[in-house]
This record gives structure tokens, sequence and C-alpha cells, in this order.
């Protein structure tokens, strides 16, 4: 028996010498706030609500460099994103997306400076309360889903930076589309001072009819206080017309200083099935004291959804006070 029990505790001390040569760390961030948006031609009662996060992230290093790290968060208390990111030495990062995860081309769907949310975004749902009333559409996307890949290489050639992601078929997707094993890439520049580039592509993987391609290509410019940008993007349906869309923004900041920007962004989302096309403008601004962030958002979005209804014409204001820490 005392044979059984010294190999036992031999056995536990090596386990425990081989744990701490893992160097690992916790940490854990969050945030909350209180938004108030009201928007007009609709049914709305209370225009109060809150948003809460809770970031759990845990990192260790293995002996071969490999730096591996878990990011959970907790969204409204409900387990929300997940991921395990596999930081290869000089090999580039690997993300693994159980939750929350999206796609190279879904990442830079709309990336135009602004000072509070995308014109298309401040006011929130447009459907919500109000029978009949158009939803909004958003901006070009990719199809991202649970369960995804992501790699960003390493820098190759100086200002070059890729990035791929993977959707698995049989996952479940977003935008309506429930992709088939579909490759997304986005491409971008930096080497000029002030300037970034960008070329992002994506499909849903399917074949016939039910294939949709997607592109987007931007550039902005970051001179003194001000940083301005523009983005084109396209959806296309193979053998079809119906669901080809295009996609246009632009976006200008001003830093008045160190605590306030001000800025305006707009953006125009064409219907290859609607006659009307979808308008947005943003006007924002944000101030931020210590953990402190004040950002005020006025929208006007005409033809909502691509109807044109007088109803589906819609301003909104939106005023966030939010704190992390």
């Amino acid at each position: 028996m005392n044979t059984f029990k010294k190999v036992g505790l031999t056995a536990l001390a090596g386990s425990l010498i081989a744990t701490s040569a893992f160097a690992g760390s916790m940490s854990v961030t969050g945030s909350a706030g209180i938004t108030l948006n009201n928007t007009s031609n609709r049914d709305q009662g209370n225009s109060f609500s809150s948003g809460d996060s809770l970031n759990f992230s845990g990192s260790g290093e293995l002996d071969n460099g490999m730096v591996i790290t878990t990011n959970q968060e907790i969204d409204g208390g409900i387990l929300d994103d997940r991921s395990v990111v596999i930081a290869l030495p000089d090999a580039g990062t690997l993300t693994f997306h159980a939750h929350g995860g999206g796609t190279a081309m879904s990442a830079i769907d709309d990336v135009m400076p602004t000072a509070y949310g995308e014109s298309w975004d401040v006011i929130g749902s447009t459907a919500e309360t109000t029978a009949g009333q158009a939803s909004k559409e958003a901006a070009i996307g990719g199809f991202g889903s649970d369960n995804s890949f992501m790699y960003a290489a390493p820098e190759m050639v100086e200002g070059l930076g890729v990035t791929l992601s993977y959707v698995p078929s049989g996952t479940r997707g977003t935008n309506g589309n429930s992709p088939d094993g579909s490759v997304s890439y986005a491409l971008s520049y930096t080497g000029v001072e002030g300037l970034t580039i960008v070329y992002g592509a994506d499909d849903n993987g399917k074949s016939g009819t039910s294939k949709l391609e997607t592109n987007t290509m931007y550039a902005k410019y970051a001179f003194g206080s001000f940083t301005v940008g523009v983005q084109e993007s396209e959806q296309d349906q193979s053998g079809a017309t119906t669901s080809d869309d295009e996609f246009s923004a632009i976006g200008v900041t001003y830093q008045v200083s160190d605590d306030l920007t001000i800025g305006y962004h707009a953006s125009e989302r064409q219907f290859g099935d609607k006659s009307q096309d979808q308008e947005s403008k943003n006007l924002s601004a944000s101030y931020t004291q210590g953990g402190m962030t004040v950002s005020v958002g006025y929208v006007s979005m005409d033809n909502v959804g691509g109807s044109s209804s007088a109803r589906d014409d819609i301003d909104g204001y939106a005023i966030d006070v939010a704190f992390a820490f």
C-alpha cells in the first residue's frame, strides 16, 4: 500500500512541475452603459435601454513559443462571444470563433470614419413596434457563422496585410444564408503614412442561383486632426439580378481635442429588386473623460429598406453614456 502511495505522490509531483512550466494569466474587463434612442414615425414607449459586457481572457505560452488565448464574453447576463486564439511565432495568428465570429469580409463591411456608429445603425430597428414598417438594411457584408476560422498572416511585404477566413459547410449562418464551405479574404496596404487601402471578398459557398458573392473596397486617409474615407461594395447573385445590390459610404471625423471628436457618415444601398435606394446620414460626436464616453448621433434615413412609403422616411437620435472598467 505504501508503494502505491509513493507512486501516486511521485506522479502528482511530476504533474505539478510540468504545469508550473506553463506560464498563464487571467484578466477581466468590462463595460456598462445607458442609451436613449428615439425615432420618428414609430409607436415607441420607453426609449431607454442598458448594455453591459464582461470579457474574460486567459492565456498561456507553450515551450515552443505559441501563445494560446481563450476569450469568453458575458453580454447582458448571457454567455455570448467565445473564441480560441493561437498566436504562431513568426507565422501569424489563427482564431477559432465558437460564437460571435465573422469573416474577413464582414469585418470590413463599413469602416468609414465616424464619431458614433454608422449612419444605418445608430437608431436601431426600424420595424420593431409599428405594423407594416419596413426593416432597414445594413451594409453589404460576408456570410459568417459559429465554429469558423480566421487567420491573420504576418507582414511579408512592408505595409501589406492578409486576412483569411473559412466557414465550414452545414453551419448556421448570418444574413439569412447558411454558408456552405465558404472562404473569405481581405488585403490591406498601409505603406504610405496615414493611408489605408483595403479590398475584401466573400461568397456563401452555394451553387446555381443560390450563390451570392460580395466584395468591398475602401480607402481612408488621416492627416492632421482629420480622417476621411470612401467605400464601395457589391453583392451579386449568380444567374439572377434580384439580389444584385450596391452599397457606398463616406465618412469624415475631426479630432477637436484629445477628448472630443465630431464626425459625419453617409451611406446608400441600392437594391436589385426595388426601385428606391436606402439613403442614410449621421452627424455624431463623442466625448471621453477617463473611463466614461458620452456619444451622440442624429440620423436621417430615407426609403428605409427600399420602401417608397412616407412612413419609411425616418429621423432619429441616440445618446449613449458608456463606462469602461
